[in-house]
Parts: structure tokens; C-alpha cells; sequence
């Protein structure tokens, strides 16, 4: 276990810009949703397969992703990957059609399958396991950096060198945390079974752990629907519904994710002294989703006032969700930290793909019925909404004997 605090935070900050940049390209596209929709003529369902397709990507990864962290260690898994991200932005770039663009999301996707997991696996073994709801706060407030820098910093350089070659300047700094990571990441020394019967058995165990099993539908619905809504259909909802330009749609976004960028630093310096307490990761979820769903409630209604302000108050008050990696880790053995948390990945970013998508194949359908666009989006997210209660339920449940 590292022990050295200055290697520590040299460590956490080589993962960080990885993870920063992973963010940045996932969350892009909200932004660049008018350049995007007008250059190559899309649809709501266009847009949210072409921001899924990060997803799909992601997500197909993630058993393997663990399979290889846990046998092979962060450090190769994630600046090898990075490399496909790499090759991945600069085709986006280069790209003439929305089928060329949907093809470069998902090898994007790919190649940044391991750079939250990666470090999450990291953490496990190298820190102190009073640490670990800490380090994984504040990775999800890195990821925030990346969105804020995905809003106004993108909005303010497209009109001087347009979004290919925002695309490129991303590219150069994904080599540059390849190069970070080979030069300052440990090697990884964890003793591992590698025949293909262990992690077979290995797998099962996870998959079948009745803790488990209840986080699948959070991690699918809820977890991957505020991280749908965060990335992409916010903003969407603040143009053609609360009627912002394209520059206060940005800022809105910007804002937004500025919140959350602190919101997680506090989560993440208290969350070790809310344990001291006894309150642990589950009673925590319990009492914090039902807030955020009366939130998202309060989106339905207000409609075309429901702006910046009460999207904030969502993503803000759905931040316990983040408690369910770390619990998902602390539920398992160290040797099976990669395996469990790709395999909860696995959900998290699929259910980010299908909600995202869903939520546009659903206001286009409503369109093509004859409803008014407001009312469009209002029985999509109304839809999720009833989801997102109904897998609450389901967690509830199975845990209604923990404290």
C-alpha cells in the first residue's frame, strides 16, 4: 500500500487528466449540438445515438477492461487503451458523415474504457480503504472539470477554429496522458490466478452477489440517466425548451458542472467523517435518490421555466448515486476490485447508451405524433422518471434489512 503522500497525489493527478479528458470528450456533444445537428442534418433520435455511441463503446469493454486490471495492473491497461482513444478523436475530426462520426464515438469510447476503473482498481490496492469513498469523490469531481471544460471553454473557441480542430487539440492532450501515465504510474505486483476457470468463477461470484444484483437496475437507469441528462439532454431541454441561445446553453451547462466540480470536492472531504458516524453508503442512497427524483419532478412541470437553476438542483441532489462504485469495490475481495467495478460499469454506461437514445427516439416519436415539442419532452423525461422509481423500489427490496 503507498504510503508517501507526494507519490500518492502525483499518482491521483496522472489518473485525473486521463480521466478529465475521458469526461471532456463524453459530455462534448452537448455542446456542440447545434453545429453538429445543422452540419449533418440530425434528428433528436441522430443526436442521441451519436452521443451514445461513446457509451456502447464504453461499455462493451468493461469485462475485459477488468479482467486485464486485475492481471495486468492501471498502468499498461490504461495508457494502451488511450492509444485507440487517440486514434479515435483524430478519425472524429476527420469525419464527412454522421455514420463516420458514430463509428469514431465508439472507438473514443473504448479507448477510454479503463480510465475511471483503472484508477478505482488502483486506489483499492495502493490506499488506505478509509480513503477510497474520497479518491473515487474526487475522480467524479475531475469529471466535472472535463464537462465544464466540454461547455463555454469549446463554445468560446468554436467560432476561431471550429470543432474538427477542437478535436485535434483533444487528441494531442490524450497523448500527453499516455506519456504522463507510462512515465509516473507504479507497476502493478498483485499475485493473480490467471487460468480461465478462475475468472470464470471469479465472474459468477460477482454476478451473482445478491448486493449485486440490487444495483443493477440503479446502475442502469438511475446512474446512467443522470449522466444522459448531464452530457447531452440538458442542454438540448434549455434550447429548444427554455429558449436559450446556443451561448447561454453553454454557460448554462458550464455552471452547472462548475456546482457539481465543488459539490463533489465537499462529498468528497466529508463523506470519511459522515462514516465516523455509522451512515454508511446504503442509508445514504435511501434517503438522498428520492430528493432528486422530486427534482427531476419539478423539470416536468415547470417545463419552459425549468432552466440552468433547476437542472443543477437534479445533478447536485442525484450525487449520492456516486456512493455506489465504492460500495459496489468494498463489497468484494482486492482481487476482485477490477472485475466487480467494470462489471457494475458494464450497467452504468449501457444504461447511459439506452436512456440517452431513448430519450430522443421518444421526443421524435411524440413529434411524429402530432404532440408540441414541449410536451414531447416532457412524456420522454416523464417516462424516465417512472424508471428510475421503479428500480429505487427494487433496491430498496432487496436491501430492506440494512441500515
Amino acid at each position: 500500500m503507498i504510503t508517501k503522500v507526494n507519490k500518492s497525489i502525483i499518482i491521483f493527478c496522472v489518473f485525473a487528466f486521463g480521466f478529465l479528458l475521458s469526461n471532456l470528450v463524453r459530455s462534448i456533444t452537448a455542446t456542440l449540438t447545434p453545429v453538429l445537428t445543422s452540419e449533418f442534418d440530425l434528428t433528436a433520435g441522430n443526436l442521441g445515438l451519436l452521443a451514445g455511441g461513446y457509451f456502447i463503446g464504453f461499455s462493451i469493454m468493461q469485462i475485459p477492461v477488468g479482467l486485464l486490471l486485475d492481471k495486468i495492473g492501471p498502468k499498461k491497461v490504461i495508457g494502451c487503451f488511450l492509444m485507440i482513444a487517440f486514434i479515435g478523436t483524430i478519425s472524429f475530426a476527420l469525419a464527412k458523415s454522421f455514420s463516420g462520426l458514430f463509428i469514431s464515438r465508439i472507438f473514443i469510447g473504448v479507448g477510454v474504457s479503463a480510465c475511471m476503473m483503472g484508477p478505482l482498481t488502483g486506489y483499492r490496492v495502493w490506499f488506505a480503504e478509509k480513503y477510497q469513498q474520497r479518491a473515487n469523490s474526487w475522480m467524479l469531481m475531475v469529471a466535472n472539470i472535463g464537462f465544464v471544460s466540454s461547455t463555454l471553454p469549446v463554445q468560446i473557441l468554436l467560432p476561431y477554429i471550429g470543432w474538427r480542430w477542437i478535436f485535434i487539440l483533444i487528441a494531442i492532450l490524450i497523448l500527453l496522458s499516455i506519456i504522463l501515465i507510462f512515465l509516473f504510474i507504479p507497476n502493478w505486483d498483485q499475485k493473480e490466478n490467471t487460468s480461465i476457470k478462475s475468472e470464470k468463477e471469479s465472474l459468477s461470484q460477482i454476478w451473482k452477489n445478491k448486493f449485486f444484483i440490487s444495483m443493477i437496475p440503479l446502475a442502469f437507469i438511475n446512474y446512467g440517466g443522470i449522466q444522459a441528462i448531464q452530457t447531452l439532454w440538458a442542454g438540448p431541454w434549455m434550447l429548444n425548451i427554455s429558449g436559450y441561445t446556443p451561448l447561454q446553453s453553454a454557460t448554462g451547462l458550464f455552471w452547472i458542472n462548475i456546482t457539481m466540480l465543488i459539490s463533489y470536492f465537499i462529498w468528497g472531504y466529508i463523506l470519511p467523517k459522515i462514516s465516523d458516524y455509522g451512515i454508511n453508503s446504503i442509508k445514504l442512497i435511501k434517503l438522498g435518490l428520492p430528493i432528486s427524483y422530486f427534482s427531476l419532478f419539478l423539470i416536468i412541470y415547470f417545463g419552459n421555466n425549468a432552466g440552468v437553476f433547476l437542472f443543477t438542483i437534479y445533478i447536485m441532489t442525484s450525487i449520492v448515486i456516486s456512493l455506489t462504485q465504492p460500495a459496489i469495490a468494498l463489497n468484494f475481495s482486492k482481487n476482485l476490485a477490477g472485475k466487480s467495478l467494470t462489471s457494475f460499469n458494464v450497467f452504468l454506461f449501457s444504461g447511459t447508451f439506452f436512456v440517452q437514445w431513448g430519450i430522443g427516439l421518444i421526443i421524435d416519436l411524440c413529434n411524429n405524433k402530432g404532440f408540441d415539442i414541449l410536451s414531447s419532452y416532457r412524456i420522454s423525461f416523464s417516462l424516465f422518471l417512472i424508471l428510475c422509481v421503479l428500480s429505487y423500489t427494487f433496491f430498496i427490496y432487496l436491501n430492506k434489512n440494512e441500515n
